[in-house]
């Protein structure tokens, strides 16, 4: 039984790693997984709760405050006082030297401190309601951002991956047209140049091969370091770039309606000028009085030796209450200048949230116009590919029926391949433009 409680316990443990490491992930996995683990995201959350944090410390200042404290004081050489001798029956005129108190003493004192008014303190609970406000949007932006960098980092990997594919498809192609032509060559039926052209053609592709399994292997290592696992792990896609192409080709989101007070970046220059504006507010405060109450109470005892241990010390109880109110009079105009300042920095925020609002509606519009030409740049780079298919086995027919020379057939390769990666490149320009549009409207719904 104990044996098998162990093994039990070590598969639970593994499956435990497993989960928190993945090993294969579809994109709205990748989303979901990096939204909870991203660092970026992570550091996002965490400044939501110190600013909750920070909330109940604004709060706090204006709720009883208690200290207290316990002095302890020696007189290594205690200070000598001279009076009139004449107090003593001494000759007027002379001087008596005397010592006032003990050698040593301590205290004991508690303090209740409350503010009664302070305009500051109404000034900052309203900032501090801002500030959390401010650090949920910049939550909301850092999902936003992170999302859009999964879904790029997700299609770069796929993009590699297709690449090598294909890359590796037409060596295999161009390896058997050219040991055919070597043959032929042999035979004394074709030019050594034709070789030599299909030997160019096929160093060029093996050359394209090798640098992109190396940006394959960079490419994963950005996916890891966004998703938020090691840099070195290793992981499995699932989804492919031509199902992700055609998910992304919706044309219903170029009807959305672009309102820029919807969007999280409107929403955080609109928290910026609140602040501007409470800002204004704290400067203005400052010329009203604030009235803070406080009681305190304690104990003193004196001696000439550190007895305060012992029962038969004596102690000496004392307390007060009172109010303290503080008025501003006269600055010299520097609370004047602070508040002048302040209304500037104002009227600024609120020529930025314009700016801001007229940024975005600009933004919205090139998304949807790079969303819009991504597809149709997508149709036409498919078709573009079934021409260059077309016309570079027509030209490798005509070359091995010896009406064709190996120029044009090396030229028509090199157009095919070309044709391959732009309709490569094309399908995740959807994906991305697409994503940018939807990051631009912040219309995602985010877990």
């Amino acid at each position: 039984m104990r044996k098998t409680l162990i093994v039990l316990s070590m598969i639970i443990t593994c499956m435990g790693f497993s989960q928190d490491k993945p090993s294969s992930l579809s994109l709205q996995e990748a989303i979901d997984y990096a939204l909870e683990n991203n660092r970026t995201a992570l550091n996002a959350e965490r400044d939501i709760t110190a600013a909750e944090k920070q909330k109940w410390e604004t709060i706090a200042t204006g709720l009883p405050q208690i200290n207290a404290s316990i002095d302890y004081q020696n007189f290594l050489k205690q200070q000598v006082q001279v009076i009139p001798a004449e107090f003593f029956g001494g000759q007027q005129g002379e001087f008596a030297e005397v010592v006032f108190g003990t050698k040593q003493s301590m205290t004991a004192f508690a303090t209740l401190n409350q503010k009664i008014f302070d305009g500051s303190y109404i000034v900052g609970l309203q900032s501090a309601k801002v500030f959390l406000e401010i650090s949920k949007n910049a939550k909301v932006k850092t999902d936003l951002e992170v999302r859009k960098s999964v879904i790029e980092a997700y299609g770069n990997v796929l993009l590699a991956e297709e690449s090598v594919t294909i890359l590796e498809r037409n060596i295999e192609v161009l390896e058997k047209n050219l040991f055919e032509t070597n043959k032929i060559f042999e035979n004394g039926l074709e030019e050594e140049e034709s070789v030599e052209q299909l030997k160019i053609t096929l160093s060029g592709v093996k050359s394209s091969l090798n640098n992109t399994n190396r940006l394959k292997t960079l490419a994963y290592q950005m996916l890891n370091i966004t998703l938020g696992i090691d840099v070195y792990d290793s992981l499995t896609l699932t989804d492919d770039l031509e199902s992700l192409t055609q998910q992304n080709m919706s044309l219903d989101i170029l009807e959305a309606e672009a309102n820029p007070e919807n969007t999280i970046d409107y929403l955080i220059a609109e928290n910026d000028t609140e602040s501007k504006a409470l800002l204004l507010k704290l400067e203005k405060s400052k010329a009203l009085p604030t009235l803070d109450a406080f009681i305190n109470g304690g104990y003193s005892a004196y001696s000439d030796e550190f007895s305060f241990a012992k029962k038969s010390q004596d102690w000496f109880g004392s307390s007060l209450i009172g109010v303290s109110l503080n008025i501003p009079i006269f600055s010299s105009g520097m609370r004047s200048a602070s508040t002048q300042r302040a209304q500037i920095n104002y009227e600024k925020a609120k020529t930025e949230l314009t700016k801001t609002e007229q940024r975005i509606k600009l933004q919205i519009a090139s998304a949807k116009s790079d969303y819009q030409f991504a597809i149709e740049d997508y149709e036409n780079k498919k078709e573009n590919l079934e021409l260059a298919e077309r016309i570079e086995q027509k030209n490798q027919t005509k070359f091995f029926e010896g009406i064709g020379s190996s120029f044009e057939l090396r030229q028509a390769q090199t157009q095919l391949y070309t044709a391959q990666q732009e309709l490569l490149q094309a399908m995740l320009d959807v994906i991305n433009s697409k994503t940018a549009l939807e990051t631009a409207l912040n219309n995602i719904s985010l877990n």
